[in-house]
């Protein structure tokens, strides 16, 4: 019966979303001679799995920079473009920079393709997103023109494939082996040759072992039909596309270790059809076998063992032939050549336990193992919570500026090491190593601070704990009610939480924890009064003013001239005691004061070399000490602390409105918290001058 054409305009939608050349480029089929001409034409196509694995990698670029005076490089395949950034990595370009170079030798055959993968750290530091995204990128990178591959099924006459006599049968390679691999061991290594004459040093195309047992035997039963006629016996291949799924159980697996008792290794190597020994007569027959074992399954590509240092010692056995020979062995089976990524990965007292167990040496020996810490960027951090809590993914909920940056500052604190060096606090460790510049310390001195803390962010709090509790304010009576949540919240949702942890149970961490709290609230309260302090002060044209009487007086004060005043029109001395009062905001002491104008002359000259202008806010220092010096003078005409008392009057009130909308303009607040930061630094001024008075 033939399609008929709907008129709803669902049908339309989905119609647009396919496509049906792409759907027949993936389902393609030809004969094993077709196949071959492929191969000559790109020999890529018979990239083992970690060939097409770093390829895969390579494939969505990189990028080099410099990180204290480090070359790394950033591969953008960990941001996650398979699938919109969903399982992004931030802030640990190190270890992955390793987990490339381990895909790259084992790539060229320097050996590492005979080990396992192992990634190593604290819950919650991402070794799980990583071997995610590895598994959905080499799924999606089958999918293109650049990551194809290839498998076979067998047209089978009857007699050789079931017990009729008439027609044909088709079975697929259970393993989804590359046809290449039915080409007899003693040509092999000259195909190669051939194939691999067009390829540079590090692209050759390496196979691993023989075809899998079924097609052994399918193979001699054919050889015996045709008096060893090998190439009539290929007229019965029929090569088709693979694309690795997960979800469908070709190419990708994943393992999760049960309660010991029930572990069996049947699950990593397969088991016997007992229904087919009735039909084939023996159990040795690899007909009456289910090739469906996890590390059957992931045959041309990867396997995950998620906390593989929980299995059963006899299924990490089956690990060791399966990493260095590339080789299973079911039992009462034949052996099984496999070609796959065995990828594990394990928290930090699993793998303590492996080190104290001498009788697993031999499993230690063949493991290549990467650290994968928390990271301990601030900025990185910010980004981890806002895939979460993002404006595009809370809707409906205000979230006060800084809510998260303060939920990820204190988690990095946990992380920190307590600085060897005197004079420097853990809050101004984590400032440096998110790059921003303190006066004494160096690149040199940042260096020095990494390698006194080997193990730094491998513990500390997790990312699951900071987006439970953000989660937790998030849904609160009071963030309901108000449609907001603001820093306070979720710091007493963190502070609160650490009570009924279930992996901190010290008491002494627990205080030191509660201390770091301490720490980022004062903090918070910094970053509250310059905001505030910037809103009272962004009065473009005071600014303006102030800038331009500066520069008059600090060009006259380096030329050796002096200055006109407007107002009575008489020649006068530079302005000193104005330029000070502006210089003593960023903390340039007095013995410093003629190289930092001399400093913004030259900058000011610079500039209009290059045919530029200088404005107020084109250099970040000398604005940042131009909006204080205007604070201090507008401070005691808005009167900001009467806003704690009950009564403000008219004027007062008016100003107060034109700070908060700059706070609602400048700094994302909402009319409520624009409120309750005022309120809030309001009050850290009365307390000051309260200190004052006493």
């Amino acid at each position: 019966m033939p399609a008929t054409k709907s008129s709803n305009p669902l049908v339309g939608i989905i119609d647009r979303r396919l496509d049906a050349a792409n759907f027949r480029e993936q389902h393609w089929e030809g004969t094993f001679w077709e196949y071959l001409d492929l191969v000559v034409e790109n020999p890529a196509v018979s990239r083992n799995a970690f060939q097409r694995t770093y390829d895969m990698i390579m494939s969505y670029g990189s990028e080099s920079f410099t990180h204290f005076k480090q070359e790394m490089t950033r591969y953008r395949f960990f941001s996650d473009p398979v699938d919109k950034g969903a399982d992004g990595i931030f802030g640990l370009e190190r270890p992955l920079e390793t987990l490339v170079d381990f895909f790259k030798s084992a790539a060229q055959g320097y050996g590492t393709e005979k080990r396992i993968l192992l990634l190593h750290g604290p819950v919650g530091s991402s070794k799980s997103t990583i071997a995610r995204l590895l598994k959905k990128g080499i799924e999606a990178y089958s999918k293109t023109d650049a990551g194809k591959l290839y498998t076979f099924n067998w047209r089978l006459p009857r007699q050789l494939g079931g017990t009729s006599d008439e027609g044909e049968t088709i079975h697929p390679c259970p393993m989804h082996e590359d046809p290449l691999l039915l080409i007899p061991t003693e040509a092999r290594k000259d195909v190669l040759e051939s194939i691999n004459e067009k390829l540079s040093l590090g692209q050759k195309v390496r196979l691993y072992g023989d075809v899998c047992p079924f097609c052994r035997k399918v193979m001699a039963d054919l050889m015996d039909l045709y008096d060893g006629d090998w190439r009539r016996c290929m007229e019965h291949v029929t090569v088709k596309r693979l694309i690795l799924s997960e979800k469908d159980r070709r190419g990708i697996g994943t393992f999760q270790p049960k309660d010991e008792k029930n572990q069996d290794s049947t699950e990593l190597t397969g088991d016997i059809n007992y229904r087919k020994i009735a039909e084939y007569g023996s159990d040795s027959d690899p007909r009456a076998f289910n090739f469906d074992g996890e590390l059957n399954v992931a045959n041309r590509g990867i396997v995950e063992f998620i906390e593989v240092l929980k299995l059963d010692v006899a299924f990490l056995y089956d690990l060791l032939g399966a990493s260095q020979e590339h080789l299973i062995k079911p039992k009462k089976f034949a052996q099984t050549y496999i070609d796959e990524v065995i990828l594990g990965h394990t928290n930090e007292p699993e793998y303590k336990k492996l080190q104290g167990n001498e009788m697993m040496e031999a499993f230690r020996d063949r493991t290549i193992k990467i650290d994968v810490p928390y990271n301990n960027r601030l900025d990185d951090e910010i980004k981890i919570y806002l895939k979460d809590f993002g404006p595009e993914r809370v809707k409906g909920m205000h979230i006060a500026p800084h809510t998260i940056e303060v939920a990820a500052m204190w988690a990095v604190l946990t992380r920190l090491a307590e600085p060897k060096k005197a004079g420097i606090t853990k809050m101004q460790k984590l400032k440096l190593y998110n790059g921003k510049s303190i006066p004494g310390f160096t690149e040199d001195s940042i260096k020095e601070l990494r390698e006194e803390a080997p193990r730094e962010g491998m513990l500390g709090v997790s990312p699951r704990y900071i987006q439970d509790k953000i989660s937790n304010a998030l849904v609160s009576h009071q963030a309901v009610l108000e449609k907001s949540i603001n820093p306070f919240m979720v710091m007493n949702e963190l502070e609160g939480g650490l009570s009924h942890h279930s992996l901190i149970t010290d008491e002494e961490l627990k205080k030191e924890y509660r201390e770091l709290l301490a720490v980022v609230r004062e903090e918070y309260e910094d970053i509250l009064k310059g905001e505030v302090q910037r809103a009272i002060s962004s009065d473009e044209d005071a600014v303006k003013r102030l800038a331009a009487n500066y520069i008059e007086n600090v060009r006259a004060y380096t030329q050796h001239e002096r200055v006109r005043n407007k107002f009575t029109g008489r020649e006068e001395e530079p302005d000193d005691r104005l330029m000070r009062s502006i210089e003593e905001k960023i903390d340039i002491p007095d013995s410093r004061k003629d190289d930092f104008r001399q400093e913004i002359m030259n900058y000011i000259g610079a500039l209009a070399l290059d045919g530029k202008r200088f404005e107020y806010n084109t250099n970040a220092r000398l604005l940042k000490a131009l909006e204080l010096k205007l604070f201090e003078d507008q401070r005691d005409t808005i009167k900001l602390k009467n806003l704690v008392s009950s009564v403000v009057d008219d004027e007062t009130q008016q100003k107060i409105d034109v700070v908060k909308q700059r706070l609602i303009k400048y700094f994302g607040y909402n009319e409520t918290s624009a409120t309750d930061v005022l309120n809030y630094v309001a009050s850290i001024f009365a307390r000051g001058d309260t200190k004052q008075d006493d």
